[in-house]
């Protein structure tokens, strides 16, 4: 995957749903992308669920039907990330060693942020960088981790350690994932996320190797 992607949005190969099932599915869409849009324009604490009702273009009651709060809706943003890398990484090939496998379900969430970059790099800011969402953003990256390690530990050589090594490389790869997306805000998204997370794994294989 580069840094020339589509950003999507959304994962692929959703399983078929019901016309009932879908018109839920395409309503709740509409609101995680016009809050997501508000909240980084305008600041989590600073946007009402009223503004994001009617920029998705529905009643306040609805909207609560959906999601009760502001951070459910960013919640459900995160969660789509989180489905992209529980598929992408129990997709990978037997063969793929475990630094692979990291690295390919991390850059796999990437194109899922946003339909394009300035608004990924919004979004990944917002959820960053707000005080208000450090809960949310928190929980993504344990959920993350908890997955990385279900399937890490299934890969690595048997030992007493096992598991708490595949506990190791998984929050090793997600602090690398951190470092790119803090990076990657830094830069103001000049470098494209793919491209640091590539170099960020790459410098902690080398401070490992060199110490």
């Amino acid at each position: 995957m580069s840094d020339s992607v589509l950003f999507l949005g959304t994962p692929a190969e959703v399983p078929a749903l019901s016309r009932r099932e879908e018109r839920r599915r395409q309503t709740q869409d509409a609101l995680i992308e016009a809050a997501m849009r508000l909240l980084a324009e305008k600041g989590f604490e600073r946007t009402t669920t009223d503004e994001i009702a009617t920029a998705a273009g529905i009643s306040r009651r609805t909207l609560f039907r959906h999601f009760p709060t502001k951070a459910d809706l960013v919640t459900a943003w995160t969660q789509q990330m989180t489905d992209v890398l529980t598929e992408r990484v129990h997709a990978c090939p037997p063969e793929m060693s475990p630094q692979e496998v990291i690295r390919v379900a991390l850059e796999a969430v990437v194109p899922h942020m946003a339909k394009t970059r300035e608004e990924a790099l919004a979004f990944v800011r917002l959820i960053e960088r707000d005080p208000g969402l450090r809960s949310v953003s928190l929980h993504k990256y344990a959920c993350w981790e908890d997955t990385l390690t279900t399937v890490l530990v299934q890969r690595l050589p048997a030992s007493e350690d096992r598991t708490l090594a595949a506990r190791v490389a998984a929050r090793s790869g997600i602090a690398a994932f951190r470092t790119a997306v803090d990076e990657w805000i830094n830069v103001k998204g000049r470098v494209g996320l793919v491209t640091l997370i590539r170099r960020v794994l790459a410098l902690q294989i080398s401070c490992f190797r060199d110490a």
